[in-house]
């Protein structure tokens, strides 16, 4: 089916450029995950990362320390439970989540210039089509 292939396609690409991110700024995917999780819940507990993560809370304190130490992370004390430590994503570590974001879609710019303007169209209105009867899934 020819919207398989499409997806092949693009998570390839897609993930191919979220790799080569990944590597320029040397970090390991888990980092970068552990990076998007606290990008997208705004505030995480150090258990929280190693439980998404599937790495013991010692393993997530330890890679958090190398975050905090490039600028990416700070940690906290939790003001209800001191035992907890809360970590955020610094304005440079929300910089570079959005950074990565535009690298895993910037091969969607270049081929989007490779199409004619009736092309364009016709891929607008599929996947139009498609976003609406996607979201109807999920309700």
């Amino acid at each position: 089916m020819v919207l398989e292939q499409w997806m092949e396609v693009s998570m390839h690409r897609s993930m191919r450029d979220f790799i080569r991110f990944a590597k320029e700024r040397e970090l390991s995917m888990t980092q970068l995950g552990a990076l998007l999780n606290i990008y997208h819940a705004g505030t995480c507990g150090v258990s929280d990362i190693g439980d998404v993560l599937g790495v013991t809370s010692a393993a997530s304190s330890q890679m958090l320390e190398r975050l905090v130490r490039q600028g990416l992370v700070t940690r906290s004390e939790d003001p209800n439970d001191r035992r907890v430590k809360n970590v955020v994503l610094t304005e440079k570590g929300k910089c570079l989540i959005e950074e990565s974001f535009h690298a895993r879609l910037a091969w969607l710019s270049d081929l989007a210039q490779s199409l004619s303007k009736d092309h364009k169209e016709r891929v607008y209105a599929t996947f139009q089509i498609l976003v609406e009867q996607a979201n109807q899934l999920n309700r």
